[in-house]
């Protein structure tokens, strides 16, 4: 206890010194300074053994007398640095320590590497190739075949501009059906392979249109093909059930390169190829299937396209945007008309009526073909207007008319009739050298206000009553299958002629 009282005033010192910065600790006039030094210097007597000697200490008081706290004015902040005229109000503080002057503007942080292209597939493409890319869903074929390919189609790079000014009517329609049912993209580049999307394209193989149906599977879709129209040729008719067959044949084999190879080849052919590569322990996969050097080459043809569509830019190809929305729309059609007649309410000239109905091959739309019009987007409303108009004046939608040959009546008779040239009647007709023309005979001919009875039927596709020579090679067509039958020639319907004269 006499220790503590001695160690008191220094402790308060201690306690009291840091706190109050300047104020000095001021002791009581008992506690002068040579007692505490006196009891600093007080010595530990030593003793016998035994019990420990007790210290001798000087009483210290127990009362510390302290002054009063002096009033403290409150220290004022520092003073903010001069903020700069660019510094926008709100920005936070600039921490900084004593000496060193931060600017108020941070430095730009400058990065020299290449930045990382995004693809935003929230927002619409504006252009239709761009929108294909981000659809592109196949694996991609690595095979020696495809640089084959690729150097084929770039050493032809007119052939390609073609090929893709032609495409621009149709790609549109075709993207955004493989869109709605969720099919990779890039089987939208499938025509440039089958027809080059010429869909008057005609094969050896009897193999029509613009997705190469032969004739059996053709009718295995419902493609209607008759004297009047073949569907085959039908864009909006011929894509869809192109992708209802590419459906099925990659649910087969749940392989897009074995479903194309199918598409080329035939399913049944491939399923073949597949069982016989599983009895002998090999792999089933398309490159290593046996099978003919047109399906062979047949995918990395699609993939080489596929690789020039994705980067242009790296293959030295200048392809020119599409504008990604519909180029044509469909109109539908109650009753027969006439073509010529279509694209004169429509507002555009024949050949372009054509190109977007390309599926008839005579002059008449019949009631039967139930196909409605296709027409550039921008010219429906125009034909509807005048349509309503041409019937408002009682006006017949088709002008032309049928003829039954008579017992001793010839064709350059009826020709000379009706003021056309007898080539022209006959190919108005589908007639040929090999036709058997009898009494009976039902002939189209041109009414008094048909338009264009001299130009019409050499604008009009018509099926060829023998296909192009195939050459030494001898391939099967699209998908098709590989039935060596002759398709017969249909008999015209009777609801789809026009009136008798």
């Amino acid at each position: 206890m006499s220790l503590f009282r001695c160690l008191a005033p220094s402790l308060l010192f201690l306690l009291i010194g840091p706190a109050h910065g300047e104020h000095q600790l001021q002791l009581s006039p008992q506690l002068s300074a040579p007692q505490f030094e006196a009891a600093s210097n007080t010595s530990v007597a030593a003793a016998a053994p035994g019990p420990v000697a007790a210290l001798e200490t000087p009483t210290l008081p127990m009362r510390v007398e302290l002054p009063p706290l002096p009033n403290f004015a409150p220290v004022p902040p520092p003073p903010e640095p001069p903020k700069s005229p660019d510094a926008s109000p709100g920005s936070p503080p600039h921490a900084s320590s004593p000496g060193t002057h931060i600017s108020s503007t941070s430095p730009e942080v400058k990065d020299n590497k290449p930045r990382i292209p995004t693809i935003d597939l929230t927002t619409p493409a504006d252009d239709l190739w761009q929108r294909m890319r981000h659809g592109f869903a196949m694996p991609d074929l690595g095979s020696p075949l495809v640089a084959d390919r690729q150097a084929w189609y770039l050493n032809r790079p007119d052939l390609l501009l073609r090929i893709f000014e032609r495409s621009r009517l149709y790609l549109h329609h075709i993207v955004t059906e493989l869109e709605k049912r969720g099919m990779p993209t890039e089987l939208a580049l499938l025509p440039v392979v089958e027809s080059s999307f010429n869909p008057l394209a005609y094969s050896s193989a009897r193999a029509l249109g613009m997705w190469q149906f032969i004739p059996s599977t053709g009718k295995s879709y419902n493609l209607k093909q008759n004297w009047w129209f073949d569907q085959r040729r039908d864009i909006v008719a011929s894509t869809n059930a192109a992708l209802d067959y590419l459906q099925y044949i990659y649910e087969m084999h749940g392989d897009w390169h074995l479903a194309l190879a199918s598409y080329n080849w035939g399913e049944n052919a491939v399923g073949r190829a597949i069982a016989k590569n599983q009895a002998l322990g090999l792999p089933t996969d398309y490159q290593s299937l046996k099978m003919p050097d047109e399906t062979r080459y047949y995918v990395p043809k699609l993939q080489a396209i596929k690789n020039i569509i994705a980067q242009p830019q790296l293959f030295g190809i200048n392809l020119d945007p599409i504008p990604n929305r519909p180029y044509f729309g469909t109109v539908k059609r109650n009753g027969t008309m006439d073509v010529a007649l279509a694209a004169r309410l429509a507002e555009i000239p024949v050949a372009d009526f054509i190109a977007l109905n390309p599926a008839y091959s005579r002059p008449v739309m019949p009631t039967e073909a139930n196909s409605p019009l296709v027409l550039p987007t921008e010219k429906i409303q125009t034909f509807l207007d005048n349509l309503q108009s041409h019937e408002a004046q009682d006006k017949p939608l088709s002008a032309w008319l049928t003829h039954n040959l008579k017992k001793g009546e010839s064709l350059n008779t009826v020709a000379k009739r009706y003021g056309i040239s007898a080539t022209r009647l006959m190919q108005l007709n589908g007639i040929t050298p090999r036709t058997k023309v009898r009494p009976g005979f039902a002939l189209l001919v041109p009414g008094e206000d048909a338009i264009g009875r001299d130009t019409i039927g050499a604008r009009l596709p018509q099926t060829p009553a023998k296909p192009p020579s195939a050459g030494k090679s001898k391939k099967s067509k699209a998908g098709k299958s590989r039935s060596k039958s002759t398709a017969k020639k249909a008999a015209k319907p009777a609801a789809a002629k026009p009136k008798k004269r």
